[in-house]
C-alpha cells in the first residue's frame, strides 16, 4: 500500500496540472449517443448527412447526436513476465502502474469511469469501471500485486474478451512492451491479435501505450554482454564495443518499431511509446495535445 500512495503522490501534480490540461479536450465527444434527424442548416458537416432520409424526402437532413457527460475508460495492462524487465529507470511493470494512474486519476477528476483487465498468458483481473478514488487506488495495487505470468503475454486472448465484456462505447488504452508480438506484426505467425485489435478498435477508442526500456533501443559500448531471455532462459552475446552490432542493434528496433506501427494502423488504433527511463507523463501529455490540435474545434453535434 505504501508503494500505492508514492504514486498517487508523484502523479498528483502532474493530475492537476498539463495532463488536466489536455485531457478533456482530447477526449470530448468520445461518447455520444444519436438524439434526432433535423432539416440540414448551414455550418452543418457534410459527413452528417442522412443520405437515406435526405433522398426520401428531397431535401437534405443531418443526424445529431448528444454528447455523453460521461466516458468509460478501461485500462488493460500487461502483467507478464517481461514486465518486471528493467535496466535504466522504471521497470515496465512500475511504468505501467504511473500510467495507469495518471490516465485514471485524470479521468475521475472529470467524473468519468474508469476498468482494469490484467494479462499474461491469459486474461486475468477484471475490474467494472468505476470513479471513486478508492477504486483508483485498487486499481493501481492490483497492478502492482498481480502476480508474474510465466511466459509470453496472449495480446489476442485479452481482445477477444473485450469484445463481449466491454458494453457501449469506451476508451481503451493498452499498456503492455508488446513483447508477445514479432517484429512483422504477427503473435505467433497467425495476426489473430491484430485482426482483433481491429475488431476492437471498430466499436471503441483503442490506444496503445508501448514500454520501451533503454537497452532495447541502444546497445550499450560497455564490452560484452550476456542476455537471458526471461521468457524461456535462452542465452545470447552481443559484442557493445562494435560499432557495427550497435547499429544493427538500433535498426533492429527501429524496424520493430515500424512494424508494431503498422499493425497499429491497419487496425485503425492509436499509440503512445514511452520510454522507462524518462519523463512518464510527458509522451500523455504530447499525445493529448496532438489528438486535440488533430480533432480541432467541433462545428456541430453531428462532427467527427
Amino acid at each position: 500500500m505504501a508503494r500505492v500512495r508514492q504514486i498517487q503522490i508523484r502523479t498528483h501534480r502532474l493530475v492537476n496540472t498539463a495532463l488536466a490540461g489536455g485531457y478533456r479536450s482530447t477526449f470530448r465527444g468520445q461518447g455520444v449517443e444519436f438524439e434526432e434527424v433535423r432539416p440540414y442548416q448551414p455550418g452543418d458537416e457534410v459527413r452528417a448527412i442522412d443520405w437515406n432520409v435526405t433522398a426520401r424526402t428531397g431535401e437534405p437532413f443531418v443526424k445529431s447526436y448528444r454528447e455523453e457527460r460521461q466516458l468509460t475508460l478501461h485500462l488493460l495492462v500487461d502483467t507478464a513476465l517481461p514486465m518486471d524487465f528493467a535496466t535504466f529507470g522504471e521497470t515496465k511493470r512500475d511504468a505501467a502502474s504511473q500510467l495507469a494512474a495518471l490516465i485514471a486519476f485524470v479521468a475521475v477528476r472529470h467524473q468519468d469511469r474508469v476498468g482494469l483487465t490484467l494479462f499474461g498468458a491469459e486474461p486475468g483481473l477484471h475490474l467494472g469501471p468505476g470513479r471513486q478514488s478508492r477504486h483508483i487506488l485498487r486499481l493501481v495495487r492490483e497492478i502492482q500485486a498481480a502476480p508474474v505470468t510465466p511466459g509470453r503475454s496472449c495480446l489476442r486472448a485479452v481482445l477477444q474478451a473485450q469484445e463481449s465484456t466491454l458494453h457501449g462505447r469506451s476508451m481503451v488504452f493498452v499498456i503492455s512492451d508488446f513483447s508477445s508480438v514479432d517484429a512483422s506484426g504477427l503473435e505467433g505467425g497467425s495476426g489473430e491479435w491484430a485482426e482483433s485489435l481491429a475488431r476492437l478498435s471498430r466499436t471503441h477508442d483503442v490506444i496503445c501505450v508501448r514500454l520501451v526500456d533503454r537497452l532495447e533501443e541502444e546497445l550499450p559500448a560497455t564490452g560484452l554482454l550476456r542476455l537471458v531471455r526471461m521468457e524461456d532462459g535462452a542465452v545470447a552475446e552481443v559484442d557493445g564495443r562494435r560499432e557495427s552490432e550497435r547499429e544493427a542493434w538500433s535498426e533492429h528496433a527501429s524496424a520493430r518499431r515500424g512494424a508494431l506501427g503498422a499493425a497499429f494502423r491497419r487496425a485503425r488504433a492509436e499509440w503512445i511509446d514511452v520510454r522507462t527511463d524518462g519523463d512518464l507523463a510527458a509522451p500523455l501529455v504530447r499525445f493529448f495535445r496532438r489528438r486535440a490540435q488533430a480533432r480541432g474545434p467541433r462545428r456541430s453535434a453531428g462532427g467527427a
